[in-house]
């Protein structure tokens, strides 16, 4: 079976990589890490004119239409360029969680709004440290109003809606909309190792809320994590490779007793490792576009497959290519700390690689079982 991206799918990635080139170089993701903004603003009002923000939306409700290769394509480029802007909450997991569990008339309420970018939004699920599960979660919707604390709600501090996990008893899980410019909600910024995404604590007192239609089952809300994890998965290994290919730049211009260091044996060893994860990484990352774009029944296996690898990939790479730049990588003026401050925040993005390799085990438990 052939994963590859088409012809076309490979021109917009080129185009997508020319476009962040000029509108996101590291001066950008600097200025972010620099300045008081936990965003670019106007970065994110560009890739909306872009159409990237409307991908995968269906063209009835404003957007293009196009599907999730198209999306797996773009999350990649903007993880080669570390954007600092809200994409990955407003579009992996706000505008999912609307396609799969919205009436009809909240889809035709805020999909144009995400599709067009006037709209950012977030899914606020986690309760603390540790993972949350049905049982664990504290927040609470009654007669429609919410009541509770989420903790970090990535880009929590400059989103206008969010989608609220709550629970709803047993395994069940009630999804709530709740628009945030409101007193009866209150943000309090958390500081993260990369601060270019900003996150926050949100704090709902009795607010108003809306239900995103009935309440679902734990696994159809992890469902929706798969969904993300796939296109994750791509924005890790977009950053990987950039890693790896700063590393390699850098290997053959920084010279050594009058010897580019890239010649020395144990630089081309780190190097040729990074390679090999990145390529591993590629490879279930593929598969996970593949499962996502046909709504395949081994999505869970290969979402959790690709995130995984995509973990492993974009952390090695990040640190690999500090060390390969020696004394200097670890230095504010180097721009590596962009890639290991970004992997390590989306290592645990959607759950911790522990997670995500306890949902592998399950998915191939229940592959053996069926098979048998």
């Amino acid at each position: 079976m052939n994963f590859e991206f088409s012809e076309e799918q490979l021109m917009l990635r080129e185009q997508a990589r020319g476009f962040l080139s000029q509108h996101c170089p590291p001066t950008k993701v600097r200025a972010v890490l620099d300045g008081e903004q936990d965003h670019d603003a106007d970065l994110w009002q560009r890739v909306a004119e872009m159409g990237w923000t409307a991908t995968a939306i269906p063209e009835n409700y404003g957007g293009l239409g196009l599907g999730y290769y198209e999306l797996a394509v773009i999350a990649e480029e903007l993880g080669r360029a570390v954007a600092p802007i809200p994409f990955s909450s407003s579009v992996y997991l706000a505008t999912e969680a609307l396609l799969a569990f919205g009436s009809e008339a909240q889809k035709e309420r805020w999909l144009p709004q995400l599709a067009s970018g006037e709209c950012i939004a977030t899914l606020a699920h986690a309760e603390g440290p540790g993972q949350t599960t049905a049982a664990s979660l504290a927040t609470t919707l009654s007669d429609g109003v919410l009541s509770g604390t989420k903790k970090p709600v990535a880009d929590g501090q400059c989103a206008q809606l969010a989608i609220v996990s709550a629970n709803a008893g047993g395994d069940r899980v009630q999804l709530c909309l709740v628009e945030l410019d409101q007193d009866s909600v209150s943000r309090t910024p958390m500081k993260t190792l990369d601060f270019s995404r900003g996150h926050a604590a949100i704090e709902f007192n009795e607010a108003p809320a809306e239900a995103l239609g009935d309440a679902v089952s734990w696994p159809a809300f992890e469902a929706l994590l798969d969904r993300a994890a796939v296109l994750m998965a791509w924005e890790q290994l977009g950053l990987a490779d950039k890693a790896l290919e700063q590393a390699c730049d850098y290997a053959k211009q920084r010279y050594a007793f009058g010897r580019p260091i890239g010649s020395f044996q144990a630089i081309k060893h780190k190097l040729a490792g990074m390679y090999v994860k990145n390529a591993i990484a590629r490879s279930n990352a593929y598969h996970g576009a593949w499962a996502l774009a046909s709504n395949s029944d081994s999505l869970t296996l290969a979402a959790a497959t690709a995130r995984v690898a995509s973990i492993q990939a974009s952390l090695n790479a990040a640190q690999e290519n500090i060390q390969t730049h020696g004394g200097m990588g670890f230095t504010w003026e180097f721009d590596c700390q962009f890639y290991y401050r970004r992997a390590k925040l989306l290592s645990l993005a959607l759950g911790s690689e522990r997670y995500w390799q306890d949902r592998l085990v399950t998915a191939l438990e229940q592959q053996s079982a069926s098979a048998a």
